[in-house]
């Protein structure tokens, strides 16, 4: 067992007592610890919000960008040195309403990187408005006659899109968490976790009790390879199904690009070539 310390006991962490972005930050720093992975071959990609902050906390790489632009800035990290672990971590807002579009494209290009969503259902950094998961009817400072759109469901569009892992987690389930962690970290390809949080200062809906009566496993008879069995588990909203709903192998983004076909250097071991781009430019008038 690694003895790297993952998790920074004494950095002034601006969350609020009781959010569940520390027990996120308590199980991501176990499972690499498990995992042993070396810090400096670790790199965390995050956009803006309350779970974005998580990197901060963490004794490794840190990549921060701009709202919901995490995931571009993870793939390019991952191209130019396969030899990282990359994970793109950020929260339900961030990656699914700021970040939606690229989301889309990260799952259509399949980088090898994890991908960890804080999913609780409230945009907290910006007090409390309606996210993209945020339930119908959920009241907020600015929905206050309720959420009116239908919730975001991230599962159900990745597994439709094809992704190569799909899962979804609950902070208070530890021991399985941490499993579905380590399943995701080491899969080959782009891995999904929605993981369930509470939010304790502006979601009073969804809290610890909800989601420990809301959610259940998804049935010892599940098979994820089954595609369209994962869609429609995806799709249940009663109980939220736990666990890996959908994996598969299939190509991975940066070992399809042209610049590895014939030299398996990283990117950035290699030099500009100044006379060759100078031709390229010359050649586009």
């Amino acid at each position: 067992m690694t003895t790297h310390t993952w998790t920074c006991p004494d950095c002034d962490v601006a969350w609020c007592p009781g959010c569940g972005n520390h027990g996120i930050l308590k199980l991501v720093g176990e499972t690499l610890a498990e995992l042993e992975l070396d810090p400096r071959e670790t790199v965390f990609v995050s956009g803006i919000g309350q779970a974005a902050k998580l990197p901060q906390y963490v004794n490794a790489h840190h990549f921060n960008g701009l709202h919901g632009r995490a995931l571009p800035a993870a793939t390019a990290i991952r191209a130019s040195n396969p030899g990282l672990t990359v994970i793109a971590e950020s929260g339900d807002g961030d990656m699914y309403g700021e970040g939606g579009n690229h989301f889309l494209h990260c799952i259509r290009r399949n980088p090898n990187l994890t991908n960890i969503v804080h999913n609780n259902m409230v945009y907290g950094l910006t007090k409390g408005q309606a996210s993209p998961t945020s339930e119908r009817g959920f009241v907020t400072p600015l929905q206050v006659a309720g959420v009116i759109n239908e919730p975001f469901n991230p599962l159900a569009v990745a597994i439709a899109l094809d992704a190569s892992f799909v899962a979804r987690a609950y902070v208070g389930n530890t021991k399985e968490t941490r499993a579905l962690l380590r399943a995701a970290i080491t899969h080959r390809g782009y891995a999904l976790v929605d993981l369930l949080q509470p939010c304790v200062t502006f979601n009073k809906q969804n809290t610890y009790q909800w989601f420990a009566e809301h959610t259940a496993p998804l049935p010892d008879d599940h098979d994820p390879a089954d595609r369209v069995q994962a869609f429609a588990r995806a799709c249940e909203d009663e109980p939220l199904r736990l666990g890996i709903f959908y994996r598969q192998d299939k190509p991975v983004f940066e070992e399809q690009l042209e610049a590895y076909a014939d030299d398996a250097r990283p990117l950035y071991e290699r030099r500009l070539d100044l006379d060759r781009l100078a031709a390229t430019m010359r050649a586009m008038g």
